[in-house]
């Protein structure tokens, strides 16, 4: 239960809620290299690590991906696609090393957040506060790429 209230997900949520959420869990083991999710794949699942390591990474064209971010933290997640519409992976997550993982289902988390409106409210409420905070990343790395690009063509 310990992870899943270190998920930015389910912060705020109470012991109660974090036990019915426990119970909707499954743990898997991940080799090293293993795909969990591809970009533009159905989302059903939420992956949240418990050890291990997991890359982040985004479809650029055939054969190149970039790398977004690593998942190091026991508590972080990703497959967040699947609690939103249209429910569709839209990055490639591998495993970087030999991990363990909690899963959830979507239907069982949206069930859950249906018969509890505080834990869903809780749940989508971090999950926007999480997204609008990588957007104002996204902005400020656009900021600095296009002053760099500025630059090159002043000179």
């Amino acid at each position: 239960m310990h992870i899943l209230s270190s998920c930015y997900l389910f912060k705020g949520l109470s012991k109660s809620q974090l036990l019915c959420l426990s119970a909707t869990t499954k743990e898997i083991q991940i080799q090293k290299s293993e795909l969990l999710m591809k970009e533009g794949q159905q989302a059903e699942e939420l992956f949240i690590l418990k050890e291990g390591a997991v890359e982040l990474l985004t479809q650029v064209e055939d054969g190149f991906e970039l790398p977004i971010a690593m998942l190091r933290n026991p508590g972080e997640c990703t497959g967040t696609s699947s609690l939103v519409a249209p429910y569709v992976y839209n990055l490639n997550s591998r495993c970087a090393a030999d991990s363990k993982l909690l899963v959830i289902n979507k239907t069982a988390l949206k069930k859950l957040m249906l018969e509890d409106h505080e834990l869903g409210c809780i749940v989508m409420k971090n999950l926007a506060q999480h997204l609008l905070d990588r957007l104002k990343e996204t902005r400020q790395e656009l900021k600095i790429h296009f002053k760099t690009i500025f630059r090159s063509t002043q000179s």
